[in-house]
């Protein structure tokens, strides 16, 4: 399976991505799900994919097939981000029908995010159908995958008024809870922060397997959950908590 977050903030964006396409006893393979695409000083893109491993390579070959044969429409002459989520929503789609009626899901899904030059950083889910969403002030954040697992912390602590590190120390805390219960999720870890109007992607950054941050970043999260934890305030103190409360 496949984890994928992309989060938005007032300086820039943060990509997270797994790498481990299949998992089992003796069976784990790991692919690739985060793709740049960019030229310096006009547009920086990066794309996350979760779903069917053929129909997400085949879209990325078609998108680099497009831009090297110079097609009227591809990534780098896209008007907007939205114009791109439109390309790559039909070019996905076509990408399924070849395999209509095989009786295996072809479904795959995409988050499209970077900056045009002229225009501000954006974020769009694309759905297996073709249509997409992006994210908004009060949902900073776009996942694809497993997405249930990571969603917690994102919602506890996302703003849009976060700078960029702490943000991706957020991803990657979303990306360990869900490795921690899923493990068809695992590294290699790739990170992409992109900041502002930088129009280059050279903040990536790549952990894997035998990552010691990684360890450590568990270990210390595993560790401070359980400090928070012991701090609550016990049930038994339930009724006369709430009649002090309204008391008071």
């Amino acid at each position: 399976m496949t984890y994928c977050v992309a989060i938005t903030t007032e300086t820039g964006l943060v990509f997270t991505a797994d790498s481990r396409t299949n998992a089992g006893i003796d069976n784990v393979s790991t692919y690739s799900k985060m793709h740049r695409f960019g030229a310096q000083g006009d547009r920086q893109f990066v794309l996350l994919s979760a779903g069917n491993l053929a129909t997400t390579q085949g879209v990325v070959q078609q998108l680099h097939k497009d831009i090297e044969h110079y097609a009227p429409l591809n990534l780098m002459t896209a008007p907007g981000l939205s114009d791109a989520a439109d390309y790559i929503g039909a070019v996905s789609v076509r990408q399924q029908e070849k395999h209509s009626g095989s009786g295996v899901n072809y479904e795959a899904s995409f988050i499209i995010g970077g900056q045009i030059a002229g225009s501000v950083p954006e974020l769009y889910l694309v759905y297996p159908q073709g249509n997409h969403i992006t994210s908004s002030a009060y949902s900073p954040y776009l996942q694809i995958g497993e997405d249930k697992y990571g969603k917690a912390i994102l919602d506890r602590i996302l703003e849009r008024t976060l700078s960029l590190e702490t943000a991706a120390l957020c991803a990657m805390v979303s990306m360990d809870s869900t490795m921690k219960s899923n493990m068809t999720v695992g590294p290699p870890i790739e990170m992409v922060i992109y900041p502002t109007d930088s129009f280059s992607l050279g903040r990536y950054y790549c952990f894997n397997e035998d990552s010691e941050y990684l360890r450590e970043l568990r270990r210390s999260w595993d560790s401070n959950l359980k400090d928070a934890f012991n701090k609550l305030p016990p049930i038994v103190w339930s009724a006369n908590w709430d009649s002090q409360q309204l008391n008071t």
